[in-house]
Parts: structure tokens; sequence; C-alpha cells
């Protein structure tokens, strides 16, 4: 999946993730991978939303979703939904949690600032596909103000139940499915179900306990096709990026 500039990229409390979870496990049959469903409509899960340029409505990019900050100000998503070594920095985007159907429940927040890992600025390396978007504030608020965020969680490992919750560019409403993190490598995890397609990546993977190890990216871009999709483990690169960003 290469950046938004070159091809669309493929690029949620307890009760509410468990609803996300139910709703993906309810995907698919026993002995074949699912297949994700459209995402209920939660708090928890209107802490994810589509990354566009100008307003809502336009050009998507990919998804994020809001993770916990000092700042209250900050995104996950992937590296190259923002930023690749050919085209540069994409301007103009805008943060819209809990879109659907045209409808923005939140209103939307510019982005300010994005943070990458040099080694993905200089080269596109997949093993550095993870970038933290600072916004500004929209109407005198943060955004973690308004919908909340999710703990960044490194260091966990692989074989985790997770849902993953995204934007496919041809659908105005978010999907989701749940299963559990394998290994693609020591350095790179996946996650298989179908309906992953173009503006999914950047979608975060979270835990039963709210915790986000991952989003769609890494290798491929987050994967050639949209029943497999992989991220960069959430180590300890992931943990010294988040620092960089929040300091």
């Amino acid at each position: 999946m290469d950046s938004r500039p070159v091809r669309p990229a493929r690029t949620a409390q307890a009760a509410a993730l468990a609803a996300l979870l139910l709703a993906g496990a309810a995907c698919g049959g026993s002995d074949r991978a699912p297949t994700a469903e459209v995402a209920p409509r939660s708090p928890v899960g209107d802490r994810i939303g589509t990354l566009s340029v100008r307003t809502p409505q336009g050009p998507r990019a990919c998804t994020a979703s809001v993770v916990q900050s000092p700042g209250r100000n900050l995104l996950v998503t992937a590296a190259h939904c923002v930023q690749s070594r050919r085209i540069g920095l994409l301007d103009g985007l805008v943060f819209t949690p809990g879109y659907r159907n045209g409808y923005s429940p939140y209103g939307s927040w510019p982005v300010e600032s994005i943070t990458v890992d040099p080694r993905w600025a200089s080269d596109d390396d997949p093993e550095y596909d993870v970038a933290f978007v600072t916004l500004r504030a929209a109407g005198g608020r943060d955004v973690e103000d308004a919908v909340g965020g999710n703990p960044l969680g490194t260091g966990q490992g692989f074989g985790l139940a997770v849902s993953v919750t995204g934007y496919p560019n041809g659908s105005d409403e978010p999907i989701t499915c749940s299963a559990h993190t394998r290994s693609q490598s020591p350095t790179q995890e996946r996650f298989d179900c179908g309906g992953y397609t173009d503006g999914t990546s950047g979608s975060p993977w979270v835990t039963t306990t709210g915790a986000v190890v991952g989003v769609i990216g890494g290798y491929q871009e987050g994967g050639e096709t949209p029943g497999t999709s992989y991220s960069v483990t959430f180590d300890e690169r992931v943990a010294e990026l988040y620092r960089q960003a929040t300091a």
C-alpha cells in the first residue's frame, strides 16, 4: 500500500470495546478468516476517524486514532499516510473522529505537525512505518477533550486479541473485525480478516484493555490484499517515537 499521493492508501471503557470485538468476531465462518463488518457506533469507536484533505468531505488520506498524551492532541497512524520520501509531507490534513455518512459528530481538527522516524523520512523503511500526528485545538478544545484517547501499548508481544477499525475509501462508514495478532517477523505482525481495502492504512489495532498495539502499515505498507494486514511491532522503536512526539 503506497502513500496517498501515489495511490489511495489502505490507509474504541470495556463495554464499548467488547461491542466492537463481538461485532468483529461475528464475521465469517469458524473455519476460515473472518470478514469485517460495519462498526457499531460507540464513544470509544469515535476515537477513530478519517484523515482527509482540508475538509471532512475532502479526499481521504487514511485512518487515524487518538492516543493519550500530555498535550491531549495526538494521533497515531501509519507514516506512509502522511509522508513519503518522494512526495514529502502531505499538507492540509484534517482529522474527523467518528465520521459517518457525511456527519462529523465532534467536528474536525487540523494537523499541526507530524513525527516520523528519520529512517522512514530518508528511506521509507517499512520497519518504521508509524507516525504520530499533533493536532491544533479546534473551537477551544483539544481532540482528547472531545473524544478521549486510548493508551499506547508497547512491548506486549504477539498473539493478542485485537479489534481493527478503519475507513475504506469506498465507504462512508467504518468497518471493524476481531482476530489475534500473529508474528510476520520479529519486528512485524499480521492480522487476518477480509475487507481492509484502500483507506484503512493507519487503522488502530486495539486490545480488550483498550491499548493501541499496532496500526495497519509496515510490511507492504500494510498489505497487498484485503484479507491480510500488517503492522510494525509496537516495541521500543514506537515508544521512542512517542517520546519524541510528546517532548
